[in-house]
């Protein structure tokens, strides 16, 4: 495990208590099939919707950074109470990310009711998802319970803003386990998806009274941006891949772009700056096999970060509701 020999303890202990509870065979006997029938729903989803990839591998961060690999982010709000996915920073999840997770629960609880958790699906069809799209097929463990609990207050604090500075990036994923190069990787993550341009309008709008760019923006980059977001506050729904070379490929392009000015996010930017992070940039940008390498351990890791078993969490009827509807 990348990074293990500086992490307290106390994490390492977790990590190996965690690790004996969960096995890739969970399923072998209570339902067979489980394996199968998720990666059907996978194939069938990303073919009719190619942004299903990048939407649930957010979605599976965005999860387990707040109470763990629960599946929490995937419960709806009721009048008295506020879920996780209501919180300002998880509204912009993508809602083909719930609808594959929704059709994978739809379909396993008819071939073998209430025995596959909404969180092992989550973990499970975002390795599949990255796998589809080129990216690394790495080895997931099962045996998840869904959480008990899902509150939006949770979610302070706990998921990173696009403007973040490296210091916060590093300060909270150092207090998840994960050392400054795993984080690198995670954040590779981004060589899918998009993002909206009012995470990165302050780049190219008004930047600074010398520049109406961001002058680490690569120049016919920058005026792309500014004409492709031209009418941003008027309709919000305006988003830019992350990687504008192999957008729908799961590889080391995004790394690649970084040191040529083609970054859209301001915290990502601040990698390829910072003394810290710089040379993991550069290491993934030159070594596709070393970013899928580490990406594998860092999502191995993060898939386990603060599990439920046994009696600390349940198997969902539905994904988006608790079974104790008055919880």
């Amino acid at each position: 495990m990348v990074g293990a020999a500086a992490l307290p303890l106390f994490i390492l202990l977790f990590i190996s208590l965690t690790e004996s509870k969960l096995t890739t065979n969970y399923y072998q006997k209570t339902c067979p099939q489980m394996e199968q029938i998720i990666e059907d729903i996978v194939i069938t989803k990303q073919i009719n919707n190619p942004s299903t990839a990048a939407g649930t591998l957010r979605l599976f961060f965005h999860d387990c950074m707040v109470d763990g690999c629960d599946a929490s982010v995937i419960i709806t709000s009721t009048p008295s109470n506020k879920a996780e996915r209501d919180h300002d920073l998880n509204l912009s999840l993508s809602g083909d990310a719930f609808d594959v997770i929704v059709r994978a629960k739809t379909a396993l609880e008819l071939s073998c009711p209430g025995i596959v958790s909404c969180a092992d699906i989550l973990a499970l069809t975002t390795r599949n998802l990255v796998s589809m799209v080129g990216g690394p097929r790495y080895e997931v463990r099962l045996g998840r319970k869904d959480g008990f609990v899902s509150l939006a207050s949770h979610a302070d604090g706990n998921l990173l803003h696009s403007t973040a500075t490296v210091s916060e990036q590093i300060d909270l994923l150092v207090s998840k386990g994960f050392s400054v190069q795993e984080m690198v990787a995670l954040i590779g993550a981004h060589t899918i998806g998009f993002a909206h341009c009012k995470e990165f309008a302050q780049r190219i709008f008004n930047y600074s009274k010398d520049s109406q760019t961001d002058p680490t923006l690569n120049p016919r980059f920058a005026v792309g941006l500014r004409n492709a977001c031209a009418n941003y506050e008027k309709n919000p729904t305006m988003a830019i891949f992350f990687d504008i070379i192999s957008p729908g490929k799961f590889d080391n392009m995004y790394f690649q772009n970084m040191p040529r000015g083609l970054t859209l996010l301001q915290s990502d930017n601040a990698l390829l700056l910072d003394p810290r992070t710089r040379p993991f940039v550069l290491k993934y940008a030159s070594d596709q096999v070393a970013f899928f390498n580490d990406f594998s351990h860092a999502m191995q890791k993060l898939s386990i970060l603060h599990v439920k078993t046994g009696h600390e969490g349940e198997v969902r009827r539905r994904c988006d509701s608790f079974n104790n509807i008055t919880s």
